[in-house]
């Protein structure tokens, strides 16, 4: 194990696979001789030279074509863009190509094409570089939609998407890129998409975060139980599709109670997808109905004091899941439920 940033997993990822295969080929603004909007590329110009690492013009929607062209002829492109709202210049390429492609030609042709891109709040960068968009990618069937919060995560996601034979949204937070943690030495650590992880073991509710999200809700559930005796269950999807609804469901089953934090809007946002498939199968063990926590319905301010309380932080976090719980945050611990516990009681039915 290694002591990583986030930035270092990604670029450690990038020049693992470059190294493993020379059919991966890095296409951006200014990732060649900048190093990279956030310097996840440093280096790699250097290393393997202009014809591997290309800066291109400021034009997403030509930067994707070329990849979605490159990856069908047989070389495995990662596009990086600068923001993920810039990648509504590249939606027609992204979703009506390749998206579709392989859908298209029956099968005669592959787009194994990773799209790499930041987003969130939290910089001061206003409406067009602050929003959280997952769920643009999430409604399109054809991408696989990746959104890992460490940097161990961050390295074997990536490395399994370059690999992958199908287009990859890879979607990273600008708020991650400094964050610190053990990353596995090997070239061959990967971690496979469709497989949550289950940050905090509990038993009295479900928080599943997406994104940043996971991590606020790792904290939160933590304080959860030195300040209120609550045993919350963090999950991270980690990747958006394939879903590990698997995990999901048996983690409500157990503690019949679900909150979901979100960055991104609340309207046709990932939260709403992941309660509406909750209430759907696992209606029966729910004990209250399922709680999302979003970001704003609005335009995210330039403001600092308007930007911090348009995300979810933990104090929010704290209060839904008491809510869920039917407590308030200055309310007692309540006494144990033993039928939850496990226990029996003499004379229940």
């Amino acid at each position: 194990m290694a002591q990583m940033r986030y930035r270092e997993a990604l670029g450690a990822a990038l020049r693992e696979e470059m190294l493993r295969d020379e059919r991966v080929i890095l296409l951006g603004e200014d990732i060649g001789v900048f190093g990279g909007a956030f310097k996840v590329t440093a280096g790699l110009l250097q290393q393997f030279g202009e014809r591997r690492v290309r800066d291109t013009p400021i034009s997403e929607n030509t930067i994707v074509g070329m990849g979605v062209g490159a990856s069908m002829l047989g070389l495995r492109p990662v596009v990086e863009l600068m923001t993920i709202n810039f990648a509504l210049l590249a939606f027609d390429q992204i979703v009506n190509h390749a998206a579709h492609i392989h859908f298209m030609f029956g099968g005669q042709a592959r787009v194994p094409l990773v799209v790499r891109m930041p987003q969130g709040a939290g910089h001061q960068l206003g409406p067009t570089h602050s929003h959280s968009l997952e769920a643009m990618f999430l409604h399109v069937p054809g991408l696989l939609v990746a959104v890992p919060s460490t940097p161990a995560d961050a390295k074997g996601l990536l490395k399994s998407a370059i690999r992958d034979d199908n287009p990859v949204i890879f979607i990273e937070h600008e708020s991650l890129y400094g964050v610190r943690g053990e990353v596995p030495n090997s070239p061959e650590h990967l971690v496979d998409f469709g497989h949550a992880a289950v940050r905090r073991e509990g038993g009295d509710l479900t928080i599943v975060g997406i994104s940043r999200m996971a991590l606020t809700a790792e904290r939160a559930g933590r304080r959860l139980a030195e300040d209120h005796s609550v045993d919350a269950e963090v999950i991270d999807p980690r990747t958006l599709r394939p879903l590990d609804l698997d995990t999901i469901l048996r983690s409500v089953r157990k503690t019949n109670r679900c909150v979901i934090v979100e960055e991104g809007w609340p309207h046709s946002g990932v939260g709403a997808n992941l309660a509406a498939l909750i209430a759907e199968q696992a209606f029966d063990d729910l004990d209250a109905p399922v709680r999302r926590l979003s970001g704003a319905d609005m335009p995210m301010p330039y403001s600092k004091p308007l930007e911090d309380i348009a995300y979810p932080h933990e104090p929010q976090v704290i209060a839904a899941a008491l809510a869920t719980l039917g407590r308030s945050a200055d309310s007692p611990a309540p006494p144990i439920d033993l039928h939850h516990a496990g226990v029996e009681i003499a004379g229940a039915p």
